[in-house]
This record gives C-alpha cells, structure tokens and sequence, in this order.
C-alpha cells in the first residue's frame, strides 16, 4: 500500500482551460485534473474538448478531436467531470457567486509567487492560452494572479506543466 508523507488537504479545486489550441494539452489536463482530486474541469472558447452527446460540431471534427484528447488523457475524460462553455464571463460570475476564489496563472506586475501562496477551501485555477497567456479582459474578471516562478532560461512553463504546478500546490500545501 502507499503511503504519502504528503497531507492532503480536501480543498475544492477547479480548473479552468480556456483558449487552449492544443487537444494533447487538454488530455495531459484532464489526466492530471483526475490524479489530483480535481472537483471539475472547465474547458471554454476554443479549447478543444471531447465529444459530446449534443455535439455541434460536424461529426468528423468531434471525432478527431476527441481521439487527440483521449491519446494523452487515458480515459480521464470518463473520470473527472468536466464541461464545454463558449463564453467564460458567464463560468466566472457562476463561480464567484458559488463562493468560489478565482485565481489565473499567469505572468503579471502584481501577481503573487505560487509557493507562498495559501490557497482558500475553494479555488478556482484558470489557465489560457498557451503562448500569449490569459486576455487582459479575462485577466481584470479574477481575484488574483499567481505567478510560478522560473529558474532558467524560458519565461513560461508549457500550460499543462503550469497547470500541473498549480493544482499539486492547491492539493498539497498545508491548512491555516
């Protein structure tokens, strides 16, 4: 049996993927999301998400789609709840409005540095996209930005990396 010296502490996390180009990130997020104890996953604009019983896409692009999602998910898109939203203002607004911490990972002058941040009972992760990061119209919508901080060269983690980062933190770091 395993045995984590790791505490888990039960927060609720949820994750936002909004703008995402790339189905294979979407799989990597939705596997990580289920291996974390993710509450739900959000994907919304033009993420790539997978098939849908009401699907309105043309049925050859759902299904390609969802065969690049499912290559790196590894079923996960069976065992963690997730959700497809064209508009994200309206995901936002539900969310706070639920009590829940709306916090975008990204780069910013006022962003608060990942490893001293004491996440809430209740947060909300949301990531963008992958090269020119989150829209500052999305941006002005959240509680807070967290920023992980680089050691070398690259300015940016790959988002599912960054994502990764974020909710292992969430999970992990200890209670008030």
């Amino acid at each position: 049996m395993f045995r984590s010296m790791y505490t888990v502490v039960m927060r609720q996390i949820t994750l936002i993927a909004h703008n995402l180009r790339s189905a294979h990130n979407v799989g990597s997020l939705l596997r990580t999301a289920d291996g974390l104890g993710v509450q739900q996953v959000v994907l919304s604009g033009y993420t790539p998400h997978p098939k849908l019983d009401s699907d309105e896409r043309l049925p050859h692009i759902a299904i390609k789609t969802h065969k690049a999602i499912i290559k790196t998910s590894l079923g996960a898109e069976t065992t963690v709840q997730w959700r497809y939203a064209e508009s994200i203002e309206p995901i936002i607004a539900e969310l706070k409005n639920d009590g829940w911490v709306i916090a975008a990972v990204e780069q910013s002058l006022d962003s608060i540095q990942l490893p001293v941040y004491t996440p809430p009972d209740k947060i909300v992760l949301l990531v963008g996209r992958e090269v020119e990061g989150i829209e500052p119209e999305i941006l002005k919508l959240v509680d807070l930005v967290l920023e992980i901080p680089m050691l070398g060269n690259k300015e940016s983690f790959n988002v599912a990396q960054a994502a990764a980062i974020a909710m292992y933190h969430c999970r992990y770091y200890p209670s008030n």
